[in-house]
């Protein structure tokens, strides 16, 4: 456990104070991925159950007034579904962002050392390409990681807004000849 431990702090070192900031925004990404799957299997299916059997308990299904309602629910579940959806697609935008950002730093370092030393010093130089490097490569693994997720987010809120108006449906007078 302890050589685990050695190796991130290793890697994390290599890669510069970028990589730390671009391992923070992952973690939070993924704890807010993993927060709207657990909403998505366990709590909307009772919430839409609920707003189902309120829907069923209406006597008046055919009104104006019951469109209306109709929408504000449809509405209020689709918010709910949505919750943190646009947040995580801001965090997989940011990631490679992060991550050139991370290339940019390292480069920075690449010249210094040229400056310096001239280009001689390849073991100086070859910290720097690390630095360039590590944190674009874990950017784009978190953002591809991300993006993958929130797609199949967003796919079942689309889903489930179209299950949802499917089951809440106005009962339209029948006309009479």
């Amino acid at each position: 456990m302890i050589e685990f431990f050695e190796a991130i702090r290793d890697f994390t070192e290599t890669g510069g104070q970028v990589l730390l900031v671009i391992g923070f925004l992952i973690f939070v990404m993924w704890m807010l991925i993993l927060e709207r799957v657990l909403y998505v299997f366990v709590w909307h299916k009772n919430y839409k159950r609920s707003v189902l059997a309120q829907w069923q308990a209406r006597n008046d299904r055919s009104s104006w007034n019951a469109e209306q309602i109709r929408q504000k629910a449809i509405s209020d579940l689709m918010l709910s579904l949505n919750g943190s959806i646009p947040i995580i697609q801001a965090l997989v935008a940011l990631c490679p962002l992060l991550g050139l950002m991370g290339t940019v730093t390292g480069m920075i370092e690449v010249f210094d050392v040229m400056a310096i030393s001239g280009s001689g010093n390849a073991r100086s130089m070859a910290s720097g390409v690390s630095k360039a490097t590590i944190p674009t490569m874990a950017g784009m693994v978190g953002a591809l990681s991300g993006v993958f997720a929130s797609t199949w987010l967003s796919r079942t809120v689309k889903t489930e807004r179209t299950h949802l108006e499917d089951a809440i449906q106005i009962q339209r007078p029948v006309a009479s000849r």
